[in-house]
C-alpha cells in the first residue's frame, strides 16, 4: 500500500508524550541558531523541519555579511514557512554603543525581519535604556520582541537588577519572551557550570521568582541540557541555541522518541516494570507449532 502525504509513521504509532503543542504555539518553542546558512541549506532546513522550528536567529552580527538581496531572500524564505527570523542581540548592542538604535530598527524592519532581540550580554547599559529599547522595538510593530538576561563572559559581573527582577521588568516593558543566556557553548554562564552542567538552584530561583516562567526561553545548545530541561518542565519547555542539524533530534526528545525520554515515560510516568510481551498476531492459536515437514 502506498503511503499518503503527511507524517510517515503516525497512522500506526503514537508519540509517548501526547501533549506536544503544534504550531502556531506560544510555548514549547524551539529557537535555532544560524551562523551562516546559505539559501539552499536554509530551504532544506525549512522543508525538513519547519513544523518544529519557531524562531531562526541570525546569531552574533552575521547578518552584516550578507548581500542585501540575498538577506532579503533568506528572510522571505524563512517567513514563508511560518518561522520568525531576527538578528542576534550582540548586533543590537553595537547599535546602542554607537547611538544608532533608531537607524538599526529602521533597517531591520525594512529588511523584513519579524523579530528583534534586546540584550546587554557584552556591554553594560542602564536600566532605563534597556526598558526604552524594548518599548521602542514594540512600538515599531515587530511581531516578536525578545530580551536576554545574563552576561556572556563569566568575568563580567551583572550590574543593576538581579536576573529574576530583570526578567519581570522586561516582560512589563513588552518582551514576548526573555532568553536566559547560555551562549553557543552552554558552559560557564548563568545556569551552567564550567562543564555545562545545569545549576539547579539558579534554575529554581528564576522559575520561583519570575512572574511568568512560561515566557522564559532557555538557551540549551547541548543534548544533555535539553534533556534535563525537558525532564524538569515537560516537552513544552522553550529551548534556544539549537543547532540546525539537531532540530529533529530535539523534537524526538520532546515527544519521547529518544532513549532517555522514552525510558522516563514508560518507567517513571507509566510505571511499567514488566517486560514487554510479544503481541499475538491475528488468528494465532495457543500451542500451535510451525511445521517443518
Amino acid at each position: 500500500m502506498l503511503l499518503q502525504e503527511g507524517d510517515a509513521w503516525l497512522d500506526i504509532l503514537d508519540f509517548p508524550y501526547q501533549d506536544r503543542t503544534p504550531k502556531p504555539r506560544d510555548h514549547g518553542l524551539t529557537m535555532v541558531i544560524d551562523k551562516g546558512l546559505g539559501l539552499t541549506d536554509t530551504r532544506d532546513l525549512m522543508e525538513l523541519a519547519a513544523p518544529y522550528v519557531d524562531h531562526l536567529k541570525l546569531t552574533f552580527g552575521t547578518s552584516a555579511f550578507y548581500h542585501t538581496r540575498l538577506l532579503r531572500q533568506k528572510i522571505e524564505l524563512v517567513k514563508s514557512y511560518g518561522v520568525h527570523i531576527f538578528p542576534g542581540g550582540t548586533f543590537l548592542e553595537l547599535a546602542l554603543l554607537q547611538g544608532r538604535i533608531v537607524a538599526y530598527l529602521d533597517r531591520a524592519r525594512d529588511l523584513g525581519f519579524t523579530g528583534i532581540e534586546v540584550s546587554d550580554g557584552t556591554i553594560n547599559i542602564d536600566e532605563q535604556t534597556r526598558y526604552n529599547t524594548i518599548k521602542l522595538a514594540r512600538a515599531y510593530g515587530f511581531d516578536l520582541v525578545l530580551s536576554e538576561v545574563g552576561k556572556k563572559d563569566p568575568r563580567d559581573q551583572a550590574e543593576g537588577l538581579p536576573l529574576c527582577e530583570q526578567v519581570n521588568r522586561d516582560l512589563t516593558a513588552g518582551s514576548d519572551l526573555v532568553i536566559v543566556e547560555g551562549r553557543e557553548s552552554g558552559e560557564g554562564v548563568v545556569i551552567y557550570d564550567e562543564e555545562g552542567n545545569i545549576l539547579g538552584d539558579e534554575v529554581n530561583e528564576l522559575v520561583g521568582f519570575v512572574s511568568k516562567p512560561d515566557q522564559l526561553l532557555w538557551e540549551a545548545p547541548k543534548k544533555t541540557q535539553q534533556q534535563e530541561l525537558i525532564m524538569r518542565f515537560g516537552p513544552n519547555v522553550n529551548l534556544g541555541n539549537v543547532q540546525p542539524e539537531d532540530v529533529l533530534a530535539l523534537e524526538a526528545l520532546r515527544v519521547g522518541l529518544r532513549g532517555d525520554t522514552l525510558r522516563h515515560y514508560y518507567l517513571t510516568l507509566q510505571g511499567l516494570e514488566e517486560p514487554v510481551r510479544w503481541p499475538k498476531p491475528p488468528g494465532f492459536q495457543e500451542g500451535a507449532r510451525e511445521s517443518n515437514g
